[in-house]
């Protein structure tokens, strides 16, 4: 009895972090879309970017050693071929989940 009132409350905490995860990712390819998308390819079925020096987000997501905590630096780092964008606090961690979102998932 003790062992399946565990499981249920596993289960009710994890569900709105589920369905929390799932629009955070929503909100980041908006995001990305329409702050990334001149130069990045940001979506699945874009293969390149309009700007050739600018990584996919797919690269970006599958490289090895990315790490939402990479990411994150990722996105506070000028690049010289990237402006100074500055993404807003509460969009970041949005945009680090659409992007972990893209990461290939092992066969």
């Amino acid at each position: 009895m003790r062992a399946a009132l565990l499981v249920a409350v596993f289960l009710c905490l994890a569900a709105p972090a589920s369905a929390q995860d799932s629009a955070g990712i929503a909100r980041g390819r908006y995001y990305a879309v329409r702050a990334c998308g001149d130069c990045h390819a940001v979506t699945v079925d874009q293969t390149q970017s309009a700007n050739p020096a600018a990584p996919t987000f797919a690269a970006v997501a599958n490289t090895p050693g990315m790490t939402p905590m990479a990411l994150n630096v990722w996105l506070h780092t000028s690049h010289p071929t990237m402006p100074n964008l500055i993404i807003e606090p509460d969009r970041v961690a949005d945009l680090i989940a659409y992007i972990g979102s893209l990461k290939k998932k092992p066969n």
